[in-house]
């Protein structure tokens, strides 16, 4: 039961946002879903070939973002979108160390970052969250009133590690028909059908967060069996075409970004390679130059991932109809992302892999690669971590026909996960609190993208700012610099002309390095600034970020 609210708590809430009155009745309800490392056009709205109608429709009454941001990373996006900060800005590791859990009781985010969950629980909101957390502490200590937290990203079928309501549950048997993405939806309806009973009259926030297309690759086999042969032509041919179907929608970049066939996974795991068999490759070679044997293991790899999209799509649909059910569909903001772009890493972890069982089943361990991982970022270069278009674009659908008129067209505008928070407060009517003197924190970089529901505009920003593991960049207006790892050279891209980031243009304007990259620094000064008050962490300014492995 939701404790009782101070009134100075519930007094601050009270506040006009655009055209809404954000009076209980009318604050919208939100629902947000995260998928994990899908590549910016797999859903079939994007030009993609995998099956996704739910989503689809969603773009189809509601609008599709062409430019939108995230870090480059789960952790990190995890932490930006529920605060409207830059992880680093809280903490400099920017929501804990790589592969931690980052689900501790301990909370060390300051009290001038809370999560959105928080922000909204003062003016009425029921919050629930279903799936997937990384970020500091607890749901329940952070504001929301329902949880299942799954932290075991090794198991889709028998997860060890997970909690509701913040407590731990007992592993998952193998054999009882558990699959993630059915899981978090189950919880999600559960959440929402407890709200249609009990609390009608209160909005509610649903952070939903699904574990696929995440490695492993591990899907339902009767979801495998639909892409079986879809994808034997490979990758170059369909990347190829998957960029004509963009070209037509308005999506993408004026030109299709060269296949690096030289750059692998970021980090390097030969012993777990190796452990795939012989029909694995750590590059995107040319489909042509594959055997007829590798070319169908990986053909396969592909549709075990179109499977983990698909499968996320049906139930995703699910949580709509139960919204719709409820008679709140009108009224509820649904926001649709991805936490970065497909990913080209490659390991074995969990219970390792099993070469003479299906893949795609638990007994396996799959990663999708740098093969169709270039092909799910098309148009662009590289892959989650890496902060070049690849790594940091995804898809964004927001639908929310009581206060978007627009069907089925496109927003242009650059905008950053950091958004979210502020276009939520707007439009619910909130605001953030006033911390006590001395304990204030820095502008929220985030802005708010109600005005761009309405038309195509440009939400006006300084910059976009962007640091994983010294992968480093920085949008101001079209201009990018971005540099691949520590020491690294900036490179300079004009995204109105050459968003495949093709042709390099430092060498020509050096001043225009210099200047962007000043600002880079500046940026991530101020950033470290903050977060060193409150989490002593790696450091990730320039020349000093952690070295990556080579593949």
């Amino acid at each position: 039961m939701m404790k009782r609210l101070p009134l100075l708590c519930v007094l601050f809430a009270v506040v006009t946002a655009a055209s809404h009155a954000a009076t209980p009745n009318s604050r919208p309800n939100v629902l947000l879903i995260l998928a994990d490392d899908m590549g910016y056009s797999d859903l079939g709205c994007y030009g993609g070939e995998i099956a996704t109608p739910n989503l689809d429709a969603l773009a189809k009454n509601g609008l599709r973002f062409t430019q939108f941001y995230n870090t480059a990373r789960c952790w990190p996006t995890r932490g930006a979108v529920m605060t409207g900060y830059y992880a680093q800005q809280v903490r400099r590791d920017g929501f804990g160390p790589r592969g931690a859990g980052g689900g501790g009781a301990r909370g060390v985010r300051p009290d001038w970052a809370p999560l959105l969950s928080s922000l909204l629980r003062p003016l009425g909101y029921r919050n629930y969250h279903s799936g997937k957390w990384h970020i500091d502490g607890l749901p329940l200590q952070n504001g929301f009133d329902h949880s299942y937290l799954l932290e075991d990203h090794n198991h889709n079928f028998s997860p060890k590690n997970h909690t509701e309501d913040d407590q731990p549950m007992p592993p998952v048997k193998l054999g009882t028909g558990y699959y993630t993405a059915t899981a978090f939806a189950d919880h999600a309806i559960q959440c929402l059908k407890e709200h249609a009973e009990k609390y009608a009259d209160r909005p509610f926030f649903e952070y939903l967060c699904f574990t696929v297309p995440h490695f492993p690759l591990q899907a339902p086999p009767q979801d495998i069996a639909k892409y079986r042969a879809k994808f034997l032509r490979g990758w170059d041919e369909m990347r190829k075409e998957r960029y004509a179907r963009m070209q037509k929608m308005g999506i993408g970049s004026s030109t299709l970004s060269a296949v690096e066939r030289d750059v692998g996974p970021p980090y390097a795991f030969p012993e777990d390679i190796a452990k795939l068999g012989p029909n694995e490759v750590n590059r995107p070679l040319a489909w042509d130059s594959l055997t007829r044997e590798q070319r169908e293991f990986q053909a396969t790899k592909m549709a075990i991932h179109a499977a983990m999209v698909d499968r996320m799509d049906q139930e995703i649909g699910r949580v709509v109809e139960q919204v719709r059910r409820m008679g709140q569909l009108d009224n509820t903001i649904v926001m649709f992302l991805s936490d970065n772009g497909a990913s080209a890493e490659m390991m074995v972890r969990g219970d390792g892999h099993d070469q003479s069982a299906e893949p795609g089943s638990a007994a396996t361990f799959l990663c999708l690669g740098p093969g169709w991982s270039t092909f799910a970022n098309t148009p662009f270069r590289r892959h989650k971590t890496w902060v070049h278009e690849g790594g940091i674009s995804t898809s964004f659908i927001v639908h929310w026909p009581k206060g978007i008129a627009a069907h089925g067209e496109l927003r242009h505008t650059p905008a950053h996960l950091v958004d979210i928070v502020p276009t939520v407060l707007e439009l619910s009517g909130g605001k953030r609190p006033t911390p006590p003197a001395g304990k204030e924190g820095p502008p929220p970089p985030g802005r708010s993208l109600v005005k761009a529901f309405q038309r195509d505009v440009t939400i006006p920003r300084d910059s976009i700012w962007f640091l994983h593991e010294g992968n480093r960049a920085l949008r101001v207006g079209d201009w990018k610099i971005v540099a691949a790892g520590v020491g690294s050279p900036w490179e300079l891209y004009d995204l109105a002309q050459d968003r495949a980031e093709m042709h390099n243009l430092a060498a020509e304007k050096p001043d225009k390095v210099r200047e962007l990259a000043a600002e880079w620094q500046r940026q991530t000064d101020e950033y470290q600034k903050w977060a060193a008050k409150d989490a002593p962490t790696e450091k990730g300014g320039e020349g000093k970020a952690r070295k990556k492995k080579k593949a």
